[in-house]
């Protein structure tokens, strides 16, 4: 089986479940290793499609079920500047899924927020605040990608407006 034949079939199966499927798991399945599946799960990523990472395997993002549509934003702020991002999203109807970084040794690091109010967004900043801890942004001097759920293109358009307003939007797709 070829590369993007295999990548296609996990697609579709990530399509076929609701709950999250472990990196081994899908090696099984296709018969390969856990690190091929990782970098199947890159690439699809870089293709565009919203695959996170949760403590028990990948899903798919899956805009339907999220009541808009998915796009991916990319931002580059520093640490004092989290609280106002997320607010610019949740004020102007969006809610941010996940963050994604780049890092230079590690690859693509992406870990789910659900940040939907601003009551998330506050109770997310207290955490950084109280243990000392940075965002994960940090890692790559501010600059991170975010999946966002729009319900509609006039909102993603506030949002992007109000970013740029903050001066942290670099792009969109």
């Amino acid at each position: 089986m070829h590369g993007e034949e295999r990548r296609n079939l996990i697609i579709a199966r990530l399509q076929s479940v609701k709950g999250p499927i472990s990196a081994t798991s899908l090696a099984k399945e296709f018969s390969v290793t856990r690190q091929i599946i990782v970098a199947d799960i890159a690439l699809l990523r870089a293709a565009g499609h919203s695959i996170r990472a949760e403590h028990r395997g990948y899903v798919l993002s899956d805009a339907n079920s999220l009541g808009g549509i998915c796009k991916r934003i990319v931002v580059k702020h520093g640490k004092n500047d989290v609280r106002e991002e997320f607010y610019a999203v949740v004020d102007n109807g969006g809610k941010v899924l996940d963050v994604i970084v780049e890092h230079s040794i590690y690859g693509t690091i992406s870990v789910k927020l659900d940040i939907f109010t601003r009551y998330d967004a506050d109770t997310f900043v207290s955490k950084i605040q109280e243990t000392g801890a940075n965002p994960l942004s940090l890692l790559t001097e501010g600059l991170h990608v975010h999946t966002i759920s729009v319900p509609d293109e006039e909102s993603f358009s506030r949002i992007v407006k109000k970013l740029k307003d903050l001066e942290i939007y670099i792009e969109s797709n």
